[in-house]
């Protein structure tokens, strides 16, 4: 994933995505370089409108989809947390239980 974020990098900088460039990024960023990612990725990056290819990625349909789960996720644990506060009221409270034990007593 640092191999793709130092080429958008590069690209928002308005400098060549290059494999010496990348390879210069990731260094700066303290990543150990693999020579044949950064070719690769420079290769596959070659031809490609990367401007329009994040505006595509920014509304396609399936950004929105691990949205999903998080939300679900959230919903779970708030039921979680109301069922949780239900039976706190629901249970007595410790004075309430040794005030009647002092009364068979008292």
């Amino acid at each position: 994933m640092e191999y793709v974020y130092a080429a958008l990098l590069l690209h928002s900088a308005g400098k060549e995505i290059s494999e010496e460039n990348v390879k210069a990024v990731l260094e700066a960023a303290g990543v150990e370089v693999n020579d044949a990612r950064v070719k690769a990725l420079v290769s596959a990056l070659e031809g490609v409108d990367i401007d329009e290819a994040i505006s595509k990625a920014a509304f396609a349909p399936a950004a929105a989809a691990p949205a999903a789960p998080a939300a679900q996720a959230e919903a779970v644990q708030e039921e979680e947390k109301k069922e949780e506060e239900k039976k706190e009221e629901e249970e007595p409270k410790e004075e309430e239980v040794l005030g009647g034990l002092g009364a068979l007593f008292g």
